[in-house]
């Protein structure tokens, strides 16, 4: 069968494996800055308190079942 133990014939890029061991052994490096805590707080705290604001505040507020033309979508 074709390909069965023979060596690669294409090299892999240096910068490739350099890229990919960076990614592999990302959390041996990590070090806590003011900015990673920021980012942290925003994704974690921030963005879900905006989305749940929004969507508890905008809820039951729309009607989009049964409408014909005419008919407003807004319930308020």
């Amino acid at each position: 069968m074709a390909g069965h133990n023979h060596p690669p014939t294409v090299h892999m890029d240096p910068a490739l494996i350099k890229w990919n061991n960076m990614v592999v052994n990302r959390h041996k490096y990590f070090r806590w800055t003011p900015r990673t805590a920021w980012i942290t707080v925003a994704y974690v705290v921030a963005v879900p308190a905006l989305l749940g604001t929004v969507g508890y505040m905008t809820d039951g507020k729309w009607d989009m079942r049964g409408k014909r033309r005419g008919d407003l979508v807004s319930e308020f």
